[in-house]
């Protein structure tokens, strides 16, 4: 048993009666359960080693009065984003925001930190936190025939670091868009960390109520910082005929322990889109989940990542189809270099009465380095006779044709492998409609080939 977090945290942590007494029901859940090992099916290919007794929460920032007193990755990325209105956290506190336009302030769109939003709006907060990602691991268990097995419930274990993300966290953000209420410009978060051998946890909460549209973008940057763990929490709520866009792409320094929930309620005729860019951190584990539980609901996930050096990067995905006429298309692809280690683990789950489901999974991954491995566990679990349903895996090297031929032209080796893996990417990075999304994207790659 790992060494347990005390009470005394949630006084720094704070709340009113309601969150303080979630909180501690998720630390008590939280200081039970065993760190997940390699024995837990869903973490077979990937091991958090921490002794939480030595942790300590990242200390408290202040708020700057300009976007010139922001960290430089900030700033810079400030320069040519696409979002209409931002907040930038800097380990546990809001250290930077601007505001809503007037008008959508008028139609009723809140975006704030989520503390702040505890205080003032706590009817809607109180109402969605903790609905789509609890502090335990969510039972999405098939509902099967009668007389049928249904798959097995997921291990306890796996909820270790949701339950830390519910009692511990400190801030994040929160979106709500009223019925009806279309956000064109994106909405966007900025997470920094600037403090070794620490932990955050932050927490996202996006609303949409019926026929509502809104993107928001959640992005993460450091330097390098050893020992540190970024814990966090995505909860998506896509109302009847909503639109959610939402984008994560975490670039931590060398070091972070990135560990992360995301995932999506989806209603009748609602749409989820979701991109996952993981480039950063020494170790990243991501789940990004779809629960579709509307006749008519479609899930778009995206992903696209980049492991080099010692990085280990695992994604766990799970398209849970509980309705009928739903849609799903899972398309992931990533690229290992030198000694790095990638994982996928996919899911679709259809469950019994969920006809006419139209599923799709896929994954694929480049390597450049034949020191580098990459595991894949796509999977399909089906309840329902009236079903299109598919998951593929590939797995290959460079074409060295295709660099040789680029070499034979005179561009250097960086040049020619940044341009093969933009392209091995290109599928997913067209059909993301955020420019300077995708050309932040295309930089870090350039970066991590040495081409920039």
């Amino acid at each position: 048993m790992t060494q347990p977090f005390t009470e005394e945290l949630l006084d720094q942590v704070g709340g009113p009666a309601w969150l303080t007494a979630k909180r501690r029901e998720s630390l008590d859940l939280f200081n039970t359960l065993e760190v997940p090992s390699e024995a837990v099916e869903a973490w077979k290919y990937t091991r958090v080693e921490v002794d939480f007794g030595q942790l300590r929460p990242h200390a408290k920032r202040s708020r700057v009065g300009d976007v010139s007193q922001l960290p430089a990755s900030v700033q810079k990325r400030l320069e040519g984003t696409d979002v209409g209105a931002f907040l930038v956290l800097d380990g546990p506190d809001v250290v930077y925001q601007t505001h809503l336009p007037s008008d959508l302030r008028d139609k009723g769109v809140i975006f704030t930190d989520l503390r702040t939003a505890v205080e003032q709006h706590a009817d809607k907060v109180q109402q969605y936190l903790y609905s789509v990602v609890p502090a335990e691991v969510p039972d999405d268990t098939t509902i099967a025939a009668p007389g049928t097995t249904p798959s097995k419930s997921p291990d306890p274990s796996e909820g270790k670091f949701s339950a830390l993300a519910a009692a511990l966290w400190t801030n994040g953000a929160f979106v709500y868009v009223p019925r009806g209420v279309e956000v064109e410009l994106p909405l966007g978060s900025f997470r920094v960390m600037s403090e070794a051998g620490t932990y955050t946890a932050t927490r996202t909460l996006v609303v949409a109520e019926e026929n509502a549209q809104v993107t928001f973008i959640d992005e993460q940057d450091s330097e390098e910082l050893p020992g540190t763990y970024a814990i966090g929490a995505v909860e998506l709520v896509v109302k009847d005929g909503a639109r959610v866009r939402y984008v994560s792409i975490q670039n931590w320094g060398k070091g972070v322990t990135h560990i992360q929930r995301q995932r999506g309620d989806v209603h009748r005729d609602a749409t989820l889109n979701s991109l996952v860019v993981t480039m950063g951190g020494t170790l990243s584990r991501t789940e990004m989940q779809s629960y579709l539980r509307g006749q008519g609901s479609d899930s778009e996930m995206l992903a696209l990542y980049f492991a080099n050096e010692d990085q280990h990067f695992d994604h766990y995905t799970l398209q849970h189809h509980a309705a009928a006429h739903a849609h799903s298309d899972l398309l992931y692809k990533g690229v290992g270099d030198d000694r790095s280690v990638g994982v996928f683990s996919g899911m679709i789950k259809v469950d019994l009465g969920a006809q006419k489901t139209d599923a799709y999974q896929k994954h694929r991954t480049l390597m450049l380095s034949s020191d580098a491995r990459n595991y894949s566990v796509p999977q399909l679990e089906i309840n329902a006779n009236d079903v299109r349903c598919s998951h593929g895996s590939t797995t290959g090297p460079v074409d060295q044709e295709q660099l040789f031929f680029l070499r034979s032209r005179g561009i250097r080796q960086e040049l020619a492998e940044k341009m093969l893996v933009t392209a091995f990417l290109e599928d997913v990075l067209t059909r993301v409609p955020l420019g300077s999304v995708v050309d932040y994207i295309e930089g870090i790659i350039a970066q991590k080939v040495g081409a920039a």
